[in-house]
């Protein structure tokens, strides 16, 4: 009986689920608040906000929270995402898809 439930406890282990909006939203946020400036109130930061316009983050700090995005993530941003990315929600959206084509 033993080595049955020891072997579905190890087959549980390996089913991967899809991570949540908001498990990524939790991970993407601290990443955003890094990088805004110091007359941005981090606690102002939503998933509409939009990171350029609002939240005033300039082309290198968005360029470096990309990266600090695609380590946490362990994902690639493409130019093409790049030029998708204006809020919170943009970015998501492009880290679920990102999630998702990996574990197919």
């Amino acid at each position: 009986m033993g080595l049955v439930m020891s072997m579905r406890v190890l087959s549980l282990e390996k089913i991967k689920r899809p991570m949540t909006t908001e498990a990524i939203y939790a991970k993407l946020l601290p990443i955003i608040q890094t990088y805004l400036p110091e007359d941005v109130d981090k606690n102002a930061v939503n998933p509409d906000s939009d990171l350029t316009g609002e939240l005033n983050i300039n082309s290198a700090h968005l360029v470096d929270v990309v990266l600090d995005v695609e380590d946490t993530f362990d994902v690639e941003f493409a130019n093409e995402d790049m030029e998708k990315l204006r809020t919170m929600n943009d970015a998501i959206g492009i880290i679920q898809k990102k999630l998702e084509n990996r574990e197919q």
